[in-house]
């Protein structure tokens, strides 16, 4: 891609750069719990170790997005993972809501036309829209049985490539094609990375996990850790320890 276009591409949206400052900053806590009453005390656990949390479908439909709105009201940094894609005027009025929310962040699949509309309807706000390229619980074959003629690593590329284009926020993928994003889409946009687990920990549904060093090193921006906090029997330790290691790297 000509070194113009990218500059671009990067001065578009760069209001909406969230590249952290600090490690504390760049960890996004998972609150994948079945009820309100349980994400409300995750979330006191971790008060001063955690300031950044993701609320996707399990809370979001048990009355998590009006929890999303009370933490963001607060000063709480939220990732709304909804994962939109639908017509192009659905995905933009959807989109012109979620802003109104305070929202930090927002997950669109990454399809050329959606991100496009989603990219309009938030311009001018702070909502930085991620584009979500490959799912972190997907391999090779996976790909397959669902028709992509891509192997992961090459869609992901490819779809980096049109978010940038599309003037996004940023990109969710793998800590494993980390590395490869941060050279399409430079040092500007935010690259997020699901699946990440600690040495020695269970990898649950994830097939393409990484260490938070090791993400750290390849490029990530930001890390998404929800099980390995959320499920410890000690979630403040937990999520110490995974800061101390983004820290170290």
């Amino acid at each position: 891609m000509p070194h113009a276009d990218r500059n671009l591409a990067h001065a578009v949206d760069a209001d909406r750069s969230v590249i952290a400052k600090t490690m504390q900053d760049r960890l996004i806590v998972g609150l994948d719990v079945p009820t309100v009453k349980e994400a409300e005390q995750a979330v006191r656990e971790l008060d001063g170790v955690v300031s950044f949390y993701k609320i996707g479908y399990q809370l979001a439909f048990a009355g998590g997005l009006d929890f999303a709105r009370e933490l963001a009201s607060g000063g709480t940094k939220v990732f709304l993972d909804m994962k939109l894609l639908d017509i192009d005027h659905t995905v933009a009025k959807g989109v012109e809501n979620i802003v109104k929310m305070g929202m930090t962040m927002l997950t669109i699949h990454a399809y050329p036309k959606a991100m496009r509309a989603a990219v309009e309807a938030a311009r001018g706000s702070d909502l930085c829209l991620l584009a979500v390229s490959v799912l972190t619980s997907m391999d090779e074959q996976d790909m397959i049985d669902v028709g992509y003629e891509y192997d992961p690593h090459t869609l992901v590329l490819r779809r980096s490539e049109q978010a940038l284009h599309a003037g996004m926020g940023g990109i969710v993928c793998s800590a494993e094609e980390a590395e490869a994003v941060r050279r399409i889409v430079g040092p500007d946009m935010a690259v997020v990375t699901p699946g990440i687990r600690p040495a020695g920990s269970d990898h649950g549904d994830q097939k393409r996990v990484v260490t938070p060093g090791q993400a750290i090193r390849n490029g990530s921006s930001h890390l998404v850790v929800g099980r390995p906090i959320v499920a410890a029997s000690d979630r403040r330790a937990a999520a110490q320890a995974i800061v101390d290691e983004m820290r170290s790297a």
